[in-house]
């Protein structure tokens, strides 16, 4: 393919996923007592027998630093009035701010914070880890989960495609 064929795709595809309303997640890591947690759009079930759940964190993002090093990650399910909890974890990085100073949580599986203000989540073990350009994904096997409201609309990507991120992609 030659290159102006290329960068007509490489637009094509930008102009149609942006488009897209993905649900929007945050996922939360332990890794002795440094905790993590990033507000992430690329995720999705991945497996039904045996259940699996695969979640993509960029490299750059300080919850990937701790995510590489933990057993188990939590994934929150984000619903449409959680815009506060998504600006949150998508604004500020644990570079500069305790998120977890501004929210409330408990304790969860492998230590993972447990966001309150979520619309229910799942954790369990990371089964696997794949390198998929400037994103790994993390596929876990949810073990342990909560259910607080699933008739509430999640929080899709146009909602919060306002925000400033607290790193680059």
């Amino acid at each position: 393919m030659n290159d102006r064929k290329e960068a007509n795709a490489v637009d094509a595809f930008e102009a149609l996923v942006g488009n897209l309303d993905y649900p929007m997640f945050v996922v939360t890591a332990a890794a002795g007592r440094e905790l993590g947690g990033c507000l992430v759009g690329f995720a999705t079930q991945c497996s039904l027998d045996p259940p699996r759940f695969l979640t993509c964190i960029s490299k750059r993002n300080h919850t990937f630093r701790i995510a590489m090093r933990a057993e188990t990650l939590v994934v929150h399910f984000l619903g449409k009035d959680d815009a506060e909890v998504a600006a949150l974890f998508g604004e500020n990085t644990s570079d500069e701010t305790d998120k977890f100073a501004m929210c409330a949580w408990d304790p969860g599986p492998g230590g993972a914070p447990l966001v309150s203000a979520c619309r229910g989540w799942v954790g369990g073990p990371i089964v696997d880890r794949v390198d998929l350009g400037d994103h790994v994904g993390f596929i876990i096997e949810p073990r342990a989960g909560e259910s607080r409201d699933t008739k509430m609309r999640p929080l899709g990507f146009q909602a919060v495609r306002c925000l400033e991120p607290g790193h680059d992609a």
